[in-house]
């Protein structure tokens, strides 16, 4: 997004696949959101897009027309500053560009589409606040459980730092969707329901089950129905909690309900009764895995993590603190999946960033790109897991695909060609499709980028961690490395002189030890 001077009117339009949202916010003078209006319009997006693999004609139509009404509200507010955002629903769909363009068309609104790890974090950013109003032993583990239309998300903290993250999907309307035609097939349609889940989340609760979860949290879908509900049984308006033994009573009756029954005994509308249905079996099968006497339900929403993030943009460009402490967290947590060798990957990061910040005057990149490389420089050898031979291709195609909280495709694509090219002696970049299908910017910065990184690599290429200091100075020609080793670094400095013609050929400096 954009960045400017602060304006006091913000909007965040979240293009979901069950509905469409816009929350219309005033900045205090604290950086708190007051909120002045939330429109909310149904749409057939995910129920499209889950069964079909497509968004329907009508369908966009619709949204555009939605949408527009939206666009008149916020003329109306003089609202400004707005960021839209599009989830699974328009992920996941082949025709995902044409939608994109026909609302920016039509609408003039321009949509973001997140993928998964964005959408998370977008979350979770929301949730910061409302995490210090729990009455929670921080030092203990937590697990926060999102469910939204088209997936599940089980995040991990301790100490209020993101430590593991796993994304199913299998979120409420998916499940609906997919098993759609089972409804009116059988009496026991819950039961059929429980079973394919419990299928899907088999591996992920391998994981689970090795953690001891103190804390549930529970957010999205439609557990804001399960919480009504149980206010209105134990006549608590205040709740933000709810006791595990009233919640498993109300899993074991309604599992046993048609939907009809669900509808009628819990006034639930007819539309939302299987999406309720499955957020109930969802939870459960998470509570399972914890030991939590209660699950936390705090009124957070999806908007208000877009609305942090609008905050963040305008008066925040590093954008540094606890949101950079959740990505470097999960960074490590990939990493042990992977069984990087940690001493390597702290020595080669202090390296690197020791270069980055020394050089700043040079490559002119921001704190963006320096994350780029804290996260380049951690993961670098995950490849080995594989093979050591070529491990670089590993590695290249392991970050590719993995999904890393807070990343956009596009800077796991930059992460994984800096990584690709941190052990080549003979880098041919031009040649790489996969490099040249960059931007002509971030071709430049997986350069700057992997150069350092082969740098920082060089000094360490022993594994031993030999050089016990290491002093960085920079002149107009050269960059000096003044080095206090322990035992001979003959290995290091051949290294070392391989990776500094590829250095000096994209920094214009020579790199001298």
């Amino acid at each position: 997004m954009r960045k400017t001077k602060v304006n006091n009117l913000i909007a965040a339009i979240d293009i979901g696949s069950n509905y469409l949202r816009m929350t219309i916010s005033e900045i205090d003078k604290i950086g708190d959101f007051v909120i002045l209006e939330e429109v909310v319009k149904q749409t057939n997006i995910g129920k499209d897009s889950f069964s079909f693999g497509r968004v329907k004609v009508q369908t966009i139509h619709d949204v555009c027309n939605d949408l527009k009404g939206f666009t008149s509200l916020m003329k109306d507010y003089n609202v400004r500053v707005y960021e839209a955002v599009a989830t699974s629903g328009i992920r996941e769909a082949d025709n995902k560009q044409y939608i994109i363009e026909q609302i920016r068309i039509r609408t003039g609104i321009k949509v973001r589409c997140l993928n998964e790890a964005e959408e998370r974090f977008l979350l979770l950013k929301g949730m910061k606040k409302e995490f210090l109003k729990m009455d929670i032993d921080f030092s203990k583990n937590i697990m926060v459980l999102n469910i939204t239309s088209g997936a599940v998300e089980a995040s991990i903290y301790k100490n209020k730092v993101l430590q593991f993250t796993e994304s199913m999907k299998l979120g409420s309307l998916r499940i609906s969707e997919m098993l759609a035609d089972f409804q009116n097939k059988t009496l026991e349609f819950p039961r059929l329901m429980e079973e394919y889940i419990e299928s899907k989340i088999y591996l992920p609760k391998m994981n689970i089950r090795k953690i001891k979860v103190d804390y549930l949290v529970v957010v999205g879908g439609e557990f804001s129905t399960v919480t009504n509900i149980l206010k209105k049984s134990i006549n608590d308006k205040e709740i933000d909690l709810i006791n595990r033994a009233d919640f498993v009573k109300l899993y074991e009756e309604i599992k046993k309900m048609s939907g009809d029954q669900i509808s009628f005994n819990y006034n639930v509308h007819k539309r939302k009764v299987y999406l309720f249905l499955s957020t109930i079996l969802l939870t459960d099968s998470f509570l399972n895995l914890t030991e939590a006497k209660e699950i936390y339900s705090p009124e957070v929403t999806f908007r208000q993590g877009i609305l942090k993030d609008i905050y963040d943009n305008l008066i925040n460009e590093n954008n540094e603190g606890l949101d950079k402490e959740d990505i470097i967290s999960s960074v490590w947590n990939l990493g042990d999946k992977y069984k990087i060798d940690k001493k390597h990957a702290r020595y080669v990061l202090g390296t690197a960033l020791n270069i980055f910040d020394k050089t700043e005057k040079l490559h002119k990149l921001g704190h963006r790109e320096r994350l780029y490389l804290e996260i380049s420089s951690i993961l670098h050898d995950v490849g080995t897991f594989v093979n050591y031979i070529n491990h670089e291709v590993h590695s290249y195609e392991i970050i590719k695909n993995t999904s890393i909280i807070g990343l956009s495709d596009n800077e796991l694509s930059i992460i994984a060609n800096i990584i690709r090219y941190h052990e080549d002696e003979n880098i041919s970049l031009e040649k790489d499709p996969n490099y040249y299908i960059l931007s002509e910017k971030d071709r430049m910065t997986v350069s700057i980028l992997a150069a350092i990184l082969k740098l920082s690599e060089a000094l360490d290429s022993s594994h031993l961690q030999k050089i016990e200091d290491l002093k960085i100075s920079v002149t107009s020609d050269a960059i000096y490395f003044s080095l206090v080793a322990k035992e001979d670094i003959l290995l290091e400095e051949w290294n070392f002189k391989n990776s500094a013609y590829f250095f000096e050929e994209v920094m214009g400096i020579k790199a001298i030890i």
